[in-house]
């Protein structure tokens, strides 16, 4: 019941109570069984009547006397047992005092017994706080540790250079490490020195990135050639092997040099399989060459550190800067074959490179990347070689830069790059390769032509027979039956021109072979390029001979017959060309030599030249007469100018018995025409005003020895008296000048 509803009850019993001693003594009767404040209480004795503080006072005098009273009753009641209480007291004081001198002492024993103990104890106390220390340091420590030991294992990846793994200990530190330990100063310090750190490693991982890219540049070659290499000895044996193929299907017209061709395959079959053996276990890969790790470091790093495009936009950069040098060929680039080795090895190495990168990183560069690149080399690469290539005068030289550019090209082809155009530019250089092997052999027919001393081959025996018709395809059943020493009809220069035209056709296929073109084309360029050496080259040379001053009656007989067989061999070399390249000369579409107009034209050339020398050597003879055209009588026998006319007149008739008959005869009737319009023309002078009978007789008997030379058929083949013709005209003359004297 609360203080406010016990103070209203009695209120209410100070109203209804008449009786005011009742009342008060209801309030002591509260005041006494209540412990809470009475302030309610007593403010309602105050307040619900008058006087009441009076009357309560007595009321409460009046309880507070009775209460003493029971009191002092009660301590009447128990005052004996008090006082015995005391007496036994005093009774036990001296024991009391007793026991305490006991107490004391034993306290006193006790304490000196207990200070080791107490000593102990504190050994202990202190001890316990130390182990409790350490167990806290322990904790701490267990914290720490780990953290520690990734810093430090952070430091060793750095100091052994292992920069990407470095990264991820440091995303682990920061991570997972880093927030246990987050209340201690030196985690602060370590968390300060890792930007500074990725920084660093940053910076050193760039730098070894361009320590790469300048090894690359410096050994680009090496890689190049190792590249080139092996493409080419992936090449050699297929080739090969397709070469003694075609050499064992070709039929070819000397038994001779079948057999020699075929061991000279094998012998290069088993050269080729032994070094490929040998190779096979030094067999290199850019891999090999090249340390790729920076790259990939590097690349690793800027991933992890989320730059990726900064470092794939500077590799470009650099690549493509290193590209454009590698792209510039030195100056003397044209002038060796090393020079253009050189040159072709830094780019094939260069692009091994980029395709390892392609294949073994993830964007680092793209196909599209690549392409572009390649687009821009091929396009300098055509033009320089089209620029440097033109300055080659050496078929050799073009030819090695042939084989250069084709294993250039078959290598980067198997790198996947297209090299489509690379071959349509081998079709320009074989046009220049042939203008520079025309040249070569326009020297080597002239030496040929030069050292030629244009007279038959002389033979002395049956090896040097077989000789010669090892080198020439000629054919005569009457020269074979004649008994040694015997002499084939044409100089030795014949049999030289056509090896060396032989020699023209292997070397002009040289160019044509690895170019992935068809039997067909091969074909058709080898008779094409043969014909430009004939038709130009050959043609010009025998032009140029025929015209040569020094060159006699004799040589220009000897080079007539030197045409004739060389004419006839034609066939032979388009049946070498069949045999090497297997197409048919019935094809359609085959192209033929020209040697039969080549030859012909050389041969009229020929005919010509000995027509007109013929004229030059009679008009020398004639100029040394000396005619007396006042003498009285004649000498009774003919002019000795005419006489040596005739006997050298004959000798070069029988020079001319190897000649076609037509030409000959031709040449006979040319002669005896010129020298009858020179004699003619002596009779005609207009200087020559008066002739003696004497003269005209020494003239009449010079005119008969020319009629008698005639009729003696220096030439066989002329029908009756075609040759005494030439000398009819002179004869009426002759005879009108003897009639008028």
């Amino acid at each position: 019941m609360s203080t406010a509803e016990k103070s209203g009850a009695c209120r209410i019993m100070l109203e209804e109570d008449t009786d005011t001693e009742q009342a008060f003594e209801n309030v002591l009767a509260e005041i006494q069984s209540f412990e809470l404040p009475i302030e309610a209480t007593l403010r309602s004795v105050y307040d619900d009547q008058t006087n009441g503080h009076k009357k309560f006072m007595e009321k409460l005098d009046a309880c507070i006397r009775n209460h003493d009273k029971e009191i002092e009753k009660m301590c009447n009641f128990h005052h004996q047992g008090f006082v015995d209480a005391i007496t036994e007291l005093l009774k036990v004081r001296s024991d009391a005092e007793k026991l305490k001198v006991q107490v004391t002492d034993t306290n006193r024993r006790f304490q000196d017994a207990g200070k080791e103990v107490i000593v102990q104890t504190e050994d202990i106390i202190r001890c316990r706080i130390q182990q409790r220390n350490i167990t806290t340091v322990i904790e701490k420590l267990q914290l720490c540790l780990p953290v520690l030991e990734m810093y430090s294992k952070l430091k060793e990846q750095v100091s052994m250079k292992r920069y990407y793994s470095a990264l991820k200990t440091m995303e682990q530190l920061e991570n997972v490490y880093f927030p246990r330990v987050s209340q201690y100063r030196f985690c602060q310090l370590m968390v300060d020195t890792l930007p500074k750190l990725r920084e660093d490693i940053k910076e050193i991982s760039m730098s070894d990135l361009k320590d790469f890219l300048e090894s690359i540049r410096k050994h680009s070659d090496k890689i190049g050639e190792t590249a080139m290499k092996q493409a080419q000895q992936q090449k050699n044996f297929s080739v090969i092997m397709q070469k003694q193929n075609n050499a064992r299907f070709g039929k070819n017209m000397h038994v001779n040099n079948d057999s020699i061709l075929e061991e000279k395959n094998d012998i290069v079959l088993k050269h080729v399989l032994e070094e490929e053996a040998e190779n096979e276990e030094e067999v290199l890969t850019v891999q090999d060459l090249v340390d790729f790790s920076p790259v990939y470091r590097c690349l690793h790093i800027y991933s992890a550190l989320g730059d990726e495009e900064t470092f794939e936009n500077y590799y470009r950069k650099q690549r493509k800067k290193q590209a454009r040098l590698v792209l510039q060929p030195q100056s003397s680039v044209h002038e060796t074959v090393d020079g253009y080795r050189r040159y072709f090895t830094q780019i094939v190495g260069f692009f091994v490179v980029e395709d390892h990168i392609l294949h073994v990183t993830q964007g680092l560069v793209t196909r599209a990347y690549t392409d572009e690149l390649w687009n821009m080399a091929l396009s300098k690469i055509i033009a320089v070689l089209r620029a440097h290539s033109s300055y080659c005068t050496d078929p050799d030289l073009v030819l090695e830069l042939k084989n250069l550019i084709v294993i250039f090209a078959d290598t980067l082809q198997g790198y996947g790059f297209p090299v489509n155009r690379l071959f349509d530019l081998l079709f320009e250089i074989r046009d220049q390769y042939n203008e520079t092997l025309l040249k070569k052999w326009a020297g080597i027919f002239r030496d040929i032509f030069e050292e030629d001393n244009y007279s038959p081959i002389p033979i002395g025996s049956e090896e040097e027979y077989k000789v010669v018709i090892s080198k020439f395809p000629f054919q005569d059943p009457d020269l074979e039956k004649q008994s040694f020493p015997k002499k084939f009809p044409m100089s030795q220069s014949v049999p030289l021109i056509y090896i060396q035209v032989k020699e023209f056709i292997y070397a002009s296929l040289k160019f044509s072979e690895s170019l992935h073109r068809s039997s067909t084309e091969i074909d058709d360029m080898l008779r094409k390029s043969t014909n430009l050496l004939l038709t130009r080259i050959l043609s010009s040379c025998l032009l140029n001979l025929i015209r040569k001053p020094h060159i006699g009656l004799t040589e220009l007989v000897q080079i007539i017959i030197n045409t004739t067989h060389l004419e006839q061999a034609c066939k032979y070399l388009e049946d070498f060309i069949t045999n090497i390249t297997n197409i048919s000369q019935e094809t359609v579409h085959t192209t033929r030599l020209y040697g039969l107009s080549t030859f012909k034209d050389a041969r009229h050339a020929a005919e010509g030249e000995i027509y007109t020398k013929l004229n030059q050597k009679i008009d020398e003879f004639v100029q040394l007469a000396d005619y007396d055209w006042t003498m009285a009588e004649s000498d009774g026998r003919a002019s000795g100018y005419l006489m040596d006319l005739i006997n050298f007149l004959r000798s070069i008739f029988q020079v001319f018995t190897h000649l076609p008959g037509k030409v000959a005869q031709t040449a006979c009737m040319s002669a005896c025409q010129h020298l009858s319009t020179s004699l003619m023309q002596m009779l005609l002078d207009s200087e020559l005003k008066q002739i003696s009978m004497g003269a005209v007789q020494q003239f009449n008997l010079d005119v008969i020895q020319c009629e008698l030379f005639a009729s003696s058929e220096p030439v066989p083949g002329f029908q009756g008296d075609t040759l005494q013709l030439a000398f009819i005209d002179l004869r009426q003359k002759a005879n009108h000048v003897e009639r008028n004297e």
